[in-house]
Formats: structure tokens, sequence, C-alpha cells
């Protein structure tokens, strides 16, 4: 006789992903052309020759030309991505759920989900879902997807992750701040917590198709084996953050606590970075993070044929290899896999490119495992996925 959770575990579907996508706007832009984009404040130079030794990005894509003009919306370019995934064979009037994630939306309200969904004519009245916080939101918008499968509600489910952050970090963003300053004779210097992040950050998008069964005309299925993450924002402070500032105790000072007049004084919707914080617990928490989801869904380490983990820079590549391996978490160097130097850290949608990329340029055997890793600086949380190539 079966138990109630044999009769739940039966009726629960397989959820897949059968289509991968994603949009880069624009022509990319090398190391040497940033600055004609995002322009130079005092001190960027010597800012912008240490992030980029370290971070050993390449090459990146701006969703603005260099006289500023945007020309993509952050909603334009994931909806560009969902355009990618569309053929004949599924169409837009075929999809069934959004869900979609980004650091960066192009608005406070409403949601990213509804105006990507404004952009999809033809869609009908779907259900849709938005993923707020840093990285991990493109993840959690698979999760969301993968639940609604699983659970029977819907039979395919599109997903997106994106960001449209480079025109945050414009040196108009900080020239009244920088102004202030000299004014108040201060060392006109933007804060480096400030600074690091502007030759950091991409525009980009990703998209995926998820449904109840393998797309035998596919060219790879991935089997979503488990989605589980771990947040360790109950026991260590704010680290990147926008809308805010950071009082001495270490919490956060909304936006709606200031005037006005001091948003532009104080550069309070610049996104910031906490570097020591980042420096402190990054790959320390995602060591222990990632042992303690692989032990709590039975997977060995040992099994994983392929890591694609997003990272930020190649500053943290040896340094969260080395991390896992000191926790006891066996992933040898060669098994990882990432596209950071060609197309830049587009936070809430770099798991999506990377995951695109290595299903068309790769080789990949039908039950091959894949584990997908998303570190989130914002509080330390992170997502990990396990795939199986069917």
């Amino acid at each position: 006789m079966w138990s109630l959770v044999d009769v739940i575990e039966r009726r629960m579907k397989e959820v897949y992903i059968t289509r991968t996508a994603k949009f880069l706007p624009n022509n990319p832009v090398d190391n040497t052309e940033m600055g004609d984009f995002i322009g130079l404040l005092n001190n960027s130079q010597r800012v912008k020759n240490i992030v980029l030794r370290s971070n050993g990005i390449l090459k990146r894509h701006y969703a603005f030309d260099k006289d500023g003009n945007r020309t993509h919306t952050n909603a334009q370019l994931t909806y560009e991505a969902i355009k990618n995934l569309l053929d004949n064979s599924f169409k837009m009037e075929d999809i069934q759920l959004l869900s979609v994630g980004t650091t960066s939306p192009d608005q406070v309200v409403p949601s990213h989900a509804v105006m990507v969904h404004g952009l999809m004519k033809g869609s009908n009245h779907i259900e849709v879902n938005a993923a707020a916080g840093n990285c991990t939101a493109g993840m959690n918008a698979i999760k969301y997807g993968f639940m609604a499968i699983k659970a029977g509600l819907v039979e395919n489910a599109v997903v997106a992750g994106s960001e449209g952050i480079a025109k945050w970090l414009a040196q108009d963003k900080f020239e009244y701040e920088l102004d202030t300053a000299s004014k108040i004779e201060e060392r006109p210097v933007l804060a480096f917590e400030k600074e690091f992040l502007r030759w950091m950050l991409s525009d980009g998008a990703g998209a995926f198709l998820l449904e109840d069964k393998p797309n035998p005309n596919s060219r790879v299925n991935f089997k979503i084996e488990w989605i589980d993450g771990q947040s360790f924002a109950d026991s260590i402070e704010t680290c990147m953050y926008a809308g805010a500032e950071k009082g001495d105790d270490g919490e956060l000072i909304p936006w709606s606590n200031y005037q006005s007049s001091e948003w532009a004084e104080k550069s309070i919707f610049a996104i910031k970075q906490d570097i020591k914080l980042l420096d402190k617990h990054i790959v320390d928490k995602g060591a222990k993070s990632l042992k303690a989801v692989l032990e709590r869904n039975n997977c060995s380490a040992e099994s994983l044929d392929y890591f694609l983990p997003h990272i930020s820079s190649f500053y943290f590549k040896d340094k969260v290899m080395d991390g896992i391996r000191a926790e006891g978490v066996n992933i040898p160097n060669d098994k990882m896999f990432t596209n950071l130097e060609s197309v830049g850290n587009i936070g809430a949608g770099s798991i999506y490119l990377i995951l695109d990329e290595i299903a068309k340029t790769h080789d990949l055997k039908s039950g091959q495992k894949l584990l997908l890793s998303v570190p989130e600086s914002g509080r330390f949380n992170y997502m990990y996925a396990l795939l199986t190539v069917v």
C-alpha cells in the first residue's frame, strides 16, 4: 500500500531544460574602450588597472553607446533572449509561465517580470514571477519555474536572468558627489567601494525553456535533479547594496531616510561593494555551503563531470577551487567551465550564458552531470542546481 509520500512522488513531474538562449547587446567592448563608455573619474585609471588586472575579463557588452544613449532597457534585453528560444515548433503563444530575475530592474515598480511580459505580444495572459536580489535572482527564477512544473501546475516555463546595470555605473551618476566633495575641500576621490564595481559589471540576458519532458529535436536536454541553496545573512552584514548607505553599526540606512538632495550628494543609488567583507567571506562561505548542499542532496563531488560556477573575477578562481577542496569537496580544476573572460560579469544572467555556451560548444554525453553554482555577495547567499544530460 502506498504512503502519502509515495503518492506525491509518483505524481510529481520531471523537469528538463530543453532550450537555452542568450542576448548580448551591441559590439563587445574591450578593456581599452571601457572608459569611453562609462567615463573616467578622479583616480579611475588607477582603480581600473587594479581591478582589470585581477578580474581577467577581456570583453563585455553595454546596453548603451559611447554617447550614453541607451540602446536596450533591461526588459528589452530579457525579451530578446526569450525570443531566441522560439521557433516554428515553440512560439510565443505556447509559453505557459514566465519567471525572470535581475539585480537591476529598469524601475522600482512595477516588477521587472511584468515589464518583460509587456513586450511579449501574443503570449496570452500567463502567470509571471519576478525574482529580486543580486546574482542568485537568476537561479531563483529557475527554481520557481522548476517547482511549478514539478507540481504539475504547468507543462512549460520560460525562465530568464539579466542585467542592464552598466548604465548605473556611468560617470554622470557620480559627478555630483565628487563636485560636493571638492566644494567642502575634501579629496575628490570616489570611494574604492563605489569605483570597484564600475570595472566589473556588464549587460546581457539569458533564457531557458523548461518542460516536463525532453525535446527529441533539441541538441541537448538537461534534467534538473534538484535546486538548493544556503544563506548566511543571519550572521554577516550586507556587502553589496544600492539605494542605501551603510551606518557605523553595519546596518543599511534606506534611501527613504534621506532628503532628495542627499540622494545625489551621497550617491545613494550607486551600487557599492564592501571589498573587505567580500574577500573575507565569499570563498569561505561558498565552500561551506557547497559541501552542505551536496551532503543534503546525497550528491558526491566525484560524480560530477562539469562544475559551472558563476565567478565575478578570475581573482577568485583558484581561491574557490582550493577552498572547496579544503572542505573535502574534491572537484578537480579541469572540470570547471566559465566564459567570464569573453562575456564579462552579467550577475543574475551569468549562469544562463555559461550553460548556453557549454551546451553549444561541448559534445555532452547522456548521463553526464553538471553542477551550477551561483554565489551572491549582497549578503552571502548561494544557490546550486544539479543537471543530468539526457
